[in-house]
């Protein structure tokens, strides 16, 4: 059988980036700086239901500020936008996304991409639902990955016996009352959900439910309602790689999230999802590997969603 022309793509993408040694683990958070900085995976998921898999893909690790937009959606379904926009804006910050700063007027999380917006956004989950709040959160996005995640425990105490900084924002979105009393109860759900242990595969699926409308492309399940899915590929468009998004946007035009583990998951609408494990960060936390195979991707096959010069989607929708 003729080897497919994206997996043939990403086998080489992977031999070109495997020996990049820029970047440095996170190790703000202890736990995740036992990490091995040469493992290295590339997964693109269809959404017809097609897997394309090189390196180190089915190796799991904490799938950290990716939750963020998960869960924004998941607001979104449970209040509506109007709610959720009294507590978290929908605009980038430029600045890193741990800053302890707040909008000048509203007193609200600049975007919902940054820790302190999705702190607020959890806590709204946590005002809603309680002790359940973590299990609604893990099974909604076993749903978007076609199977049943679980928590690295290492990680979340690693993050909980640390984690003074978000400490610090939730206690100042508790002073302007932009989070509910219970601050420290969904602060600790916070930690949790960025402790959801993902692999590659998961998170291109993960994407993939995303570029499907909010169904999963293998299991058919509605993970997510479809407007809400606008909502959460807008914000990662424009916030989804912390102070690094508007670069982003004009070198790879699709929307995006990373976390500080890692990963890094991209969404193609309406045709694919993609992820990338190589836990050598920029000096932003974004994955440097993770960027440069996006990028690559992105030019080979025109996926820049402003992209009018080369083959274009067009060009991916005889592949796919």
């Amino acid at each position: 059988m003729e080897t497919h022309e994206l997996q043939i793509a990403i086998e080489q993408m992977h031999e070109r980036w495997k020996g990049a040694t820029a970047g440095e683990v996170a190790t703000y958070i202890p736990e995740l700086g036992r990490a091995d900085p040469d493992k290295f995976g590339i997964t693109l998921a269809t959404t017809n239901g097609h897997i394309y898999q090189s390196g180190d893909s089915d190796l799991p690790f904490t799938i950290q500020s990716i939750s963020k937009p998960f869960t924004f959606g998941l607001a979104l379904e449970a209040f509506g936008a109007k709610r959720v926009a009294q507590h978290v804006g929908v605009e980038p910050s430029g600045d890193a996304f741990n800053a302890i700063e707040l909008q000048n007027g509203s007193n609200r999380p600049h975007n919902p991409m940054i820790n302190s917006g999705a702190i607020t956004v959890t806590a709204l989950l946590h005002e809603k639902y309680g002790n359940e709040t973590f299990d609604m959160i893990l099974e909604r996005f076993s749903l978007a990955a076609g199977r049943p995640l679980s928590m690295d425990r290492a990680v979340y105490e690693s993050e909980y016996r640390t984690g003074h900084r978000n400490r610090a924002i939730a206690h100042l979105l508790l002073n302007f009352g932009m989070v509910h009393d219970a601050a420290e109860e969904a602060l600790d759900v916070y930690f949790k959900q960025c402790s959801i242990l993902v692999t590659c595969r998961d998170l291109a699926v993960m994407g993939a439910t995303l570029a499907n409308m909010g169904m999963n492309p293998i299991t058919r399940a509605q993970a997510f309602d479809l407007a809400t899915v606008k909502c959460m590929m807008a914000i990662m468009f424009t916030c989804g790689m912390y102070d690094y998004s508007g670069e982003w946007a004009y070198r790879v035009g699709v929307p995006a999230k990373s976390g500080v583990s890692g990963g890094v998951m991209a969404v193609v609408n309406r045709q694919l999802g993609i992820a990338t494990y190589s836990a050598r960060l920029d000096p932003r936390g974004n994955s440097h590997r993770g960027i440069e195979v996006c990028a690559e991707l992105a030019n080979s096959f025109g996926l820049h969603a402003f992209d009018c010069l080369n083959m274009g989607s067009s060009f991916l929708d005889t592949l796919l």
